[in-house]
């Protein structure tokens, strides 16, 4: 863990770890006088620990108000390793990843934020590792979990094309400039989305009673309403990210505000021990 002081350098500095004959980048931090109260943050499709997390404020928010922030880098993305094969990426496959890192780390238990894809391995994740859990923030997804899959196939077609030139879509456009401007590697990203299209069932969801939020923008046409989907957890609220779509959601002030005050309340109220 790079311990910094309160107005100390970027934290970008990466360690990586090994899993699943993988090697997976990730970012390990916080400030010497906080909490250390550790927050894993999982990152969307064709995003990064940088641009998902630092460049958009949630790092910087999270260590200010005290907490250690682990944030993993999804096989097929950024500085981690990138099969090309689909079933490198089961959603499953990638929840061990993230479990893998906290048992890496020697972190029991953490609150957990996901985005988008990330999100959906948050959930799986809350769903098979319970005791992992202590908080779940779910942003830019919402029924999709449920009643979707991912991204359309379309967009996997966009990322092998040889060029964007031709791509008249405006989501497909969208994921191929958002991923060439972040230098992904684009047959990995296309092998991700079809690799990873599984969904809970409600009765899965419903078993999921870890405290939830779940943030969704309400001009957002990817992720799904979120009501439908607090409805089927126990323990689920909502928060809309006004006049926001799915990407400009991502570091929108109010969606962290929301998601800080959330594991604030859950850590005053003793929902974790780090």
């Amino acid at each position: 863990m790079v311990d910094l002081p309160a107005s100390g350098p970027d934290p970008l500095a990466r360690a990586s770890f090994t899993h699943d004959d993988l090697r997976l980048s990730y970012l390990d931090c916080s400030n010497r006088d906080g909490h250390r109260t550790p927050v894993l943050l999982i990152h969307g499709f064709a995003s990064s620990i940088a641009v998902n997390w630092v460049g958009s404020g949630w790092t910087s928010m999270l260590l200010e108000a005290g907490y250690r922030v682990i944030a993993i880098e999804n096989r097929g993305h950024g500085a981690s390793d990138k099969p090309r094969d689909p079933a490198s990426y089961h959603t499953l496959r990638m929840v061990e990843d993230a479990r893998a890192l906290l048992d890496h780390l020697g972190v029991p238990r953490a609150f957990v934020a996901g985005y988008s894809m990330g999100a959906r391995i948050a959930a799986f994740l809350a769903l098979h590792h319970p005791r992992r859990v202590a908080g779940l923030a779910l942003g830019g997804l919402g029924l999709h979990l449920v009643d979707g899959v991912g991204l359309p196939l379309g967009i996997a077609e966009a990322l092998e094309a040889e060029s964007g030139a031709g791509i008249t879509d405006p989501m497909q456009r969208m994921f191929r400039t958002f991923a060439e401007a972040n230098r992904q590697d684009m047959l990995a990203l296309a092998a991700c989305i079809r690799g990873s299209r599984q969904s809970l069932t409600e009765a899965e969801v419903a078993r999921i009673e870890t405290p939830t939020i779940i943030a969704v923008g309400t001009r957002d046409l990817i992720a799904g309403p979120p009501e439908p989907l607090a409805a089927m957890m126990p323990y689920a609220r909502v928060f809309p990210i006004e006049n926001r779509d799915h990407n400009p959601a991502v570091g929108d002030r109010s969606h962290r505000a929301a998601v800080l005050a959330f594991f604030e309340e859950l850590r005053h109220a003793g929902a974790i021990i780090a």
